[in-house]
């Protein structure tokens, strides 16, 4: 969490001053979604993300030279500078990328664990989206399909308020994500999405009934993105103190209260953790600062067509 905090803050910052091209979505605030499910995971597994993907690819353990690189539009980046924030991927940690594409990661999940179990081979993907996509009929078909094959896949919907810049509680006259997955004959849970532990503690539970073959599990983590739907977004629709409110919530605080309490790690150890997490980003930065651009041979690299 510590690392998806300072990497979403620097990211945030260099955007704002020109330095990374294209558009941002930051996940500030949704840290405990990503490290507790990127925790529960194995190796193997499979994970399909967002236009708000960072946290979920570092969670997943991604390169944070290779994924900085990438937001710099570097030839070194984890997809030569072509990928960039929102289209970042990493087969080699069975992220089968981000994307611009609301709801996308649905199918491209339900796939991943169409061939895990046809092969026998025991991982599950995971599907992150946000609630507004539940909206979508991408949710709808790949959910169903999900249900009826028993498929191990776990549906992790990270409902942070806002569809863009809507309350999505006025979207629908079911609000609820469990209610509704529950019309699928989906099993599902509602968890706090800013408590780590819950987070992890769900989704091993989740992992296990899709590795025993007992199909899908949709996991509806509450939380709230403390900025705008994209970096620049004023967020006029946000009523006032309500942000101020969910800041009070944050993840990083909670965890290091409950690791204070517990004994588990003290106040200097946990400071540590972070000031190692702002230099791993810093290096990053530095380096990705210097790399050269693509080749302009590589636009004509890993196109497929006539």
């Amino acid at each position: 969490m510590a690392l998806i905090r300072a990497f979403e803050t620097r990211v945030a910052e260099l955007y704002r001053d020109g330095e990374i091209p294209g558009f941002v979505h930051t996940s500030l605030g949704q840290e405990a979604v990503a490290a507790g499910v990127g925790g529960a995971l194995q190796d193997d597994d499979y994970i399909a993300t967002t236009h708000r993907g960072h946290g979920h690819c570092l969670a997943r353990g991604m390169d944070v030279n290779g994924m900085m690189a990438e937001l710099f539009a570097r030839g070194e980046g984890l997809c030569h500078g072509k990928g960039g924030s929102m289209h970042v991927a990493d087969p080699s940690q069975g992220v089968l990328g981000a994307n611009a594409i609301v709801g996308a990661s649905l199918p491209l999940a339900v796939g991943a664990g169409m061939s895990s179990k046809l092969l026998g081979q025991g991982r599950v993907a995971v599907a992150f989206f946000g609630e507004g996509a539940v909206n979508q009929g991408a949710f709808h078909e790949a959910a169903n399909l999900a249900a009826i094959w028993d498929l191990p896949t776990i549906l992790v919907c990270e409902n942070n308020v806002y569809a863009e810049f809507s309350d999505s509680r006025t979207l629908t006259r079911v609000p609820s994500i469990v209610e509704r997955a529950a019309s699928y004959g989906i099993e599902a849970a509602i968890v706090d999405g800013n408590d780590v532990d819950a987070v992890y503690r769900r989704t091993i539970d989740a992992a296990a009934r899709c590795r025993d073959g007992r199909g899908p599990f949709l996991i509806e983590a509450e939380t709230y993105r403390w900025h705008g739907h994209y970096e620049g977004d004023a967020q006029p629709y946000k009523p006032e103190g309500e942000s101020e409110e969910w800041r009070e919530k944050d993840p990083l605080e909670i965890s290091a209260a409950r690791l204070l309490r517990s004994g588990e790690a003290g106040a200097e150890e946990l400071e540590g953790i972070r000031a190692e997490a702002s230099e791993r980003v810093e290096s990053a930065i530095e380096r990705a600062r210097e790399l050269p651009a693509p080749d302009p041979e590589e636009a004509y690299a890993d196109v497929f067509g006539d």
